[in-house]
């Protein structure tokens, strides 16, 4: 493993000092990188990701007045799968969140060949969260194509991580064309008040189910009419 938790999970800048009404939104992203994504796929994915932070829609979301928002990137997949990408990171310019877009293209896949271990994806983000600065929210934004396969289930991770405060919304990749699995999802992943599935209908939609995703979780009253004018998920 490139890093561990301890060591790359970092608050940038100010962050760590601010005072909690400085923060508004501690967002962990959590990218799939089980052995059911392919190179081409998870290339999709990160790229994806960048593209959608990227967006000038998003980067408004993010810069607007009312407290800084910080982002940490993990790859998960089996059960002792995970790596930090970027640990946790104030975005408060334009330069800042350009700069993380392109960390997340040019890290490169930490892992190809092991199975979907979800409940141990999120207890992972426990661990992560707690290093985070203090924040008004704190959202998992949790990425897969697949039910758990490996491990305990999310339900265990919920019952035995500090995650009571924690809202977990999923990005589903091809949702669309198995309704089972967006379900999963839904019943047995998400969590808190207002969580919510996005749909990706594969992974060339990603970027597009992303930003949508973004807009709902960073500031969710500004988002309504571009959500709306980007169409149904």
């Amino acid at each position: 493993m490139r890093c561990a938790v301890a060591g790359a999970v970092l608050a940038v800048g100010a962050g760590a000092a601010a005072p909690a009404s400085a923060c508004s939104l501690a967002l962990a992203l959590a990218l799939d990188v089980s052995s059911s994504v392919d190179p081409t796929e998870y290339g999709l994915q990160a790229d994806g990701l960048a593209s959608a932070l990227e967006d000038p829609d998003v980067k408004e979301a993010i810069l607007a007045p009312g407290g800084f928002v910080t982002i940490a990137v993990y790859e998960w997949s089996g059960r002792w799968q995970h790596e930090v990408v970027a640990g946790w990171t104030a975005l408060n310019t334009p330069a800042e969140i350009d700069a993380l877009a392109a960390r997340i293209r040019g890290f490169g896949r930490s892992h190809a060949d092991y199975p979907t271990a979800l409940g141990h994806a999120i207890g992972f983000a426990a661990r992560l969260l707690k290093e985070a600065p203090v924040c008004d929210r704190r959202v998992l934004d949790i990425s897969g194509d697949g039910a758990n396969n490996d491990g305990y289930e999310p339900l265990h991770a919920y019952r035995n991580f500090e995650l009571q405060d924690v809202t977990v919304n999923a990005l589903v990749v091809g949702g669309i064309a198995r309704p089972q699995l967006r379900r999963y999802f839904e019943t047995t992943v998400i969590k808190g008040p207002g969580a919510f599935v996005e749909v990706a209908r594969d992974y060339r939609d990603y970027a597009r189910a992303m930003k949508r995703k973004l807009l709902r979780e960073i500031r969710p009253p500004m988002a309504i009419g571009l959500l709306m004018r980007d169409g149904p998920g």
